[in-house]
């Protein structure tokens, strides 16, 4: 009896450990999950937004884009150029943005200048985003002041 016993321990104990490894990894892909959305703010919503009026100020390259994003945001979002180069390279797909070989500062660099249909998709990202961005900026401001006072 005592080994029948201790098989259903085993079981018993078994299915404990597997019910708590399940609701531990629901845990960590709901944090993953709320690390992407928040991320995806700034890498689907911002960054190309961004991006085009970046480039609405001036052509440029890649990487004096994430130095101008970081400057004008006092060093608080500095985006990798891992990001905006794919980012470049799908806006010149769609036209958005126009890329040209440089090698004038003896290096070769491509500068990217905004196009009339960019300037265009600015203006409509501008519009579309305005609302979110407002909404989540009231929603940082509550949760601030909810966590800190």
């Amino acid at each position: 009896m005592s080994n029948f016993s201790l098989g259903e321990d085993t079981k018993a104990e078994e299915k404990r450990l597997y019910d708590d490894y399940k609701r531990k990894l629901a845990e960590l892909k709901k944090v993953e999950k709320e690390k992407e959305a928040v991320g995806q703010v700034f890498t689907k919503g911002l960054l190309p937004l961004y991006v085009l009026y970046v480039l609405d100020l001036g052509p440029t390259n890649g990487n004096d884009i994430a130095h101008q994003i970081g400057e004008r945001t006092n060093g608080l979002w500095i985006p990798s150029t891992g990001g905006i180069y794919p980012l470049l390279k799908k806006f010149e797909k769609a036209k958005f943005v126009e890329g040209r070989w440089d090698n004038s500062k003896k290096k070769m660099q491509k500068i990217y200048t905004i196009t009339e249909e960019g300037k265009r998709e600015l203006g409509e990202r501008k519009h579309l985003l305005k609302n979110k961005i407002e909404e989540a900026l009231k929603v940082f401001k509550i949760v601030y002041k909810d966590l800190y006072g």
